[in-house]
């Protein structure tokens, strides 16, 4: 335990500060699985969102951020071309 009184103070805000991280963490944690789970436009708005509030925090690096965002939409892109296709190959079958 800290005697100091700073070192006091100093503890009880990185309890405050370790709580609220954990928060912005856990929603992180929360967009990103259910982004997995069911990629979409919608779940990757919900997923970009949790990721600028841990930047603009400052919980997590910018450049972290910025990299999970560029492989989250590239995951995107990848499963709407899949889908077309898979629509496409129906459609030539059918015919």
């Amino acid at each position: 335990m800290p005697i100091i009184q700073s070192a006091k103070k100093k503890l009880r805000a990185d309890k405050r500060k370790n709580e609220i991280n954990k928060k912005v963490k856990d929603a992180i944690k929360i967009a990103l699985k259910q982004f997995v789970a069911k990629p979409s436009n919608e779940n990757l708005g919900i997923a970009f969102s949790a990721l600028d509030t841990a930047a603009k925090k400052k919980v997590l690096p910018k450049g972290r951020v910025d990299r999970k965002k560029s492989r989250l939409s590239s995951l995107v892109k990848s499963t709407t071309k899949t889908v077309a296709k898979q629509k496409q190959a129906r459609a030539v079958k059918k015919a």
